[in-house]
């Protein structure tokens, strides 16, 4: 089925396509002219090198590269052609490395803040001075409250080594949003389905039809899942796009199902429940692997198409097309999993009705269905073990581990927050920040900024000045990843007919670091030192700590080199071999449609719809998502990227904006439910391509330090309108798209129509 589309110009409106001294100003202005972005100058490129082993990390796909390098100077970033992952290719965000190495605004020297938290002033110190004072404070901290008063916030591979040092000091409550804002519930909720997390190891290539329930591929730009995508899609897969908003993903739909935003459990329920009254799920598979199959079809009964079309504002034929599409081309489904999943509230059930829908139709190991693929394994880095006084694992907030029996790992961060505020059940008092900008990720920011300004320190490690660091007491100045050693990556590529291959490649820098900037292995040890603990680093530098990941594999990082940076060998196919039978590592052995875990816990063992709040008279619900050139704050200040989307413009509906005298291009504020406004503005997007009941914006835009002299005020910073927190019950994940706003243009706030 092609959408109907019955406006002209639809498919144009498709995403595809302080006070204080700012940081740049610290170091002489002759200093700064190193940063200038690099240009390459007519003629061959004959004085260039190609140095390999690069891994990216401008989203977290680490897709493999190499450099260009003439002189000590990075002017060229390409796909490594050896890669069997994302080959010769790199996004805009991959290639746009380079501005970020070369950033005039990019932390450079140790600094002290000799003004307020949030306001700072910067005093530059010596690594020496600013590793004493973090290891002076951080020990004051274990000898007056032990391990549990320091907490950790942090992102990315850089912050591996560095996690295990604070696992080795016993620090309980640690938070990483990777987890608790974005991919928690799908995680936790597959692995108490199916036994196993599948992340996003789906066969699209392969595939007859795929259902996408809010997955935005092509914005979110994983460059080789993309590619899989598209093959799906040459291959001849049919398409389903389940979404409030007309997204890149669904611009290649052959239906687009434009849903209710926090419907999307009913829609799952009424899909199987279709499929139960018609008899034309996978009954074999389901009777033989799947725990809980008649109470499955007992409790989504009520799910008729009329109700589900219903709730979910959508017509009932596409529920009944949807559901024969899938049955029709089973077991060679691609039933995405999701990433991000921290929507409204009510997600674990989502993704828990999205692996039973999976289940139910044998979308599992086989061509086009989930497969488990089989990477090449790799070593860890670990500290000693060490008996603590208290147990980390009994210290974190215990109430987490009652209340919360689902969650991933760590602690949530609200509550870890209001701790900090609080001081119950104990003192929290020192933070340690490493590689994320927990300003942009945390719900009620006004609440974190109570909880920093409540701590005796703050030590936080970037690459570049986010607003989290405001409020550093001291601020550390990373080695960006085209500088460093510290991550390994693998995985495997097939398709049916050619032999599996299974690759792995190390991070390995491509220049050297400028100014004093220091990959974490290096601040790590030093800082170990200093509290006491050189006697049980177990690794001197970056370089032996990525040659211990690699020592089980046989290979070094002098033999990578050789190998252009990447190893390959034969691999295994994620398809089941015939007679083969499918495990599955669940309490029962089987798929668990009906988990007895979760009723031990009071939690629905089926998969429950739960209704969402509906907007105030005059707001629309905020949803938002990626920028197709950016990841998230992390290249706000990333000149290449910034010129291309500078902010992020107001996706609302075209009718809607008719009424209100809305059109593209005029500038505008958001307030929220509870009053609170943006701090700055961004410009109107008229689209038939989103529902009238909702607004959208891209996360990560809105940066408050002006020490981000790209990215500071441009576009509307999200999260500060997320003043509402619906922790979900089973994992303690807030739902990040619980608020409704109204527009505000030239003071003037214009109710959105209902």
């Amino acid at each position: 089925m092609a959408i109907n589309l019955t406006r002209r110009n639809f498919l144009k409106t498709a995403s595809i396509a302080a006070a204080g001294i700012p940081l740049s100003k610290v170091v002489a202005r002759a200093e700064t002219g190193i940063a200038k972005a690099p240009l390459i100058p007519p003629g061959s490129f004959k004085d260039t090198k190609t140095v390999t082993g690069g891994i990216c990390e401008m989203c977290f796909w680490r897709c493999q590269l190499v450099g260009k390098v003439r002189g000590d100077r990075l002017v060229k970033l390409e796909g490594n052609p050896k890669s069997i992952d994302n080959g010769q290719n790199l996004c805009a965000r991959g290639n746009s490395g380079i501005k970020l190495v070369y950033d005039p605004d990019r932390l450079k020297y140790p600094m002290k803040n000799i003004g307020k938290r949030g306001a700072p002033k910067w005093q530059k110190i010596s690594w020496d001075e600013a590793l004493n004072i973090c290891a002076d404070k951080l020990q004051a901290t274990i000898d007056k409250y032990g391990p549990k008063g320091i907490a950790v916030w942090y992102h990315g591979a850089s912050a591996h080594y560095p996690n295990a040092y604070f696992d080795y000091l016993g620090v309980a409550n640690k938070y990483e949003p990777a987890f608790y804002q974005c991919r928690g519930q799908t995680a936790m909720a597959m692995m108490q389905t199916l036994g196993f997390v599948p992340n996003e190891d789906v066969d699209m290539p392969n595939s007859k039809a795929m259902l996408l329930v809010g997955c935005h591929i092509g914005e979110n730009i994983h460059l080789s899942h993309v590619k899989n995508f598209l093959k799906g899609l040459e291959n001849g897969s049919k398409v389903v796009v389940v979404d409030p908003r007309f997204s890149a993903a669904a611009a290649k739909a052959h239906i687009w199902v434009q849903i209710k935003p926090g419907t999307d459990t009913a829609f799952l329920l009424g899909l199987m429940n279709y499929m139960f009254d018609k008899g034309i799920y996978n009954k074999t598979f389901a009777k033989k692997y799947c725990l809980g199959l008649k109470r499955l079809k007992k409790h989504v009964a009520e799910w008729t198409v009329e109700k589900t079309a219903a709730e979910c504002d959508i017509p009932a034929k596409q529920i009944v097309e949807v559901a024969e599409l899938l049955a029709k081309n089973a077991p060679n489904v691609s039933i995405h999993p999701g990433r991000h999943a921290a929507w409204y509230g009510n997600d674990f059930q989502r993704v828990r009705a999205n692996a039973c829908l999976t289940a139910i139709l044998g979308a599992m190991d086989c061509p086009g269905g989930i497969v488990r693929i089989k990477r090449m394994s790799s070593g860890h880095v670990h500290w000693p073990e060490v008996d603590h006084e208290e147990d980390p694992e009994e210290m974190a907030l215990a109430e987490v581990v009652e209340k919360y029996p689902f969650r991933p790992p760590g602690t949530p961060p609200e509550l870890m927050r209001d701790t900090m505020i609080s001081g119950k059940p104990y003192p929290i008092k020192s933070l340690v920040v490493w590689g994320t900008n927990s300003i942009k990720t945390m719900p009620r920011q006004e609440r974190t900024e109570k909880a920093l300004a409540n701590m005796d320190f703050i030590m936080v490690t970037d690459v570049t000045p986010t607003d989290i660091t405001m409020w550093a007491d001291i601020l550390l100045p990373e080695a960006s990843y085209l500088e460093r050693y510290d991550h390994v990556e693998k995985g495997t590529q097939w398709n049916q007919g050619d032999k599996p291959q299974q690759f792995l490649s190390a991070r390995m820098p491509l220049i050297d670091p400028m100014f004093e900037r220091k990959d974490p292995v290096w601040i790590i040890n030093e800082l170990a030192k200093r509290m006491g603990h050189g006697k049980d680093i177990p690794v001197r530098n970056q370089e032996e700590y990525v040659n211990h990941l690699l020592k089980e594999t046989g290979l070094t990082i002098a033999k990578l080199r050789k190998l252009d940076g990447i190893y390959i060998q034969p691999g295994e196919s994620p398809y089941l071999k015939k007679g083969e039978e499918p495990k599955f590592d669940t309490d029962s052995g089987k798929i668990e449609l009906y988990s007895e875990a979760m009723e031990d816990e009071d939690f629905p063992p089926l998969p429950t719809y739960t209704k969402t709040t509906e907007p105030p008279k005059g707001f629309a619900r905020m949803i938002y998502g990626r920028s197709p050139v950016h990841t998230f704050n992390r290249t706000a200040n990333n000149a290449w990227l910034a010129r291309e989307i500078p902010e992020n413009p107001l996706w609302i509906n075209d009718e809607s904006a008719k009424k209100m005298g809305l059109k593209d291009g005029d500038r505008v504020f958001l307030e929220n439910q509870d009053g609170k406004k943006s701090v700055s503005s961004t410009v109107v997007k008229t689209t038939p391509g989103i529902r009238k009941d909702c607004l959208f914006i891209a996360h990560g835009f809105g940066t408050f330090n002006p020490a981000m002299t790209v990215g500071y005020h441009k576009g509307i910073d999200d999260n500060s309108l997320n003043t509402k927190i619906n922790r979900e019950g089973e994992t303690g994940i807030s739902g990040m798209r619980i608020n409704f706003v109204r527009i505000v243009k030239d003071g003037k706030v214009i109710d959105i129509p209902a």
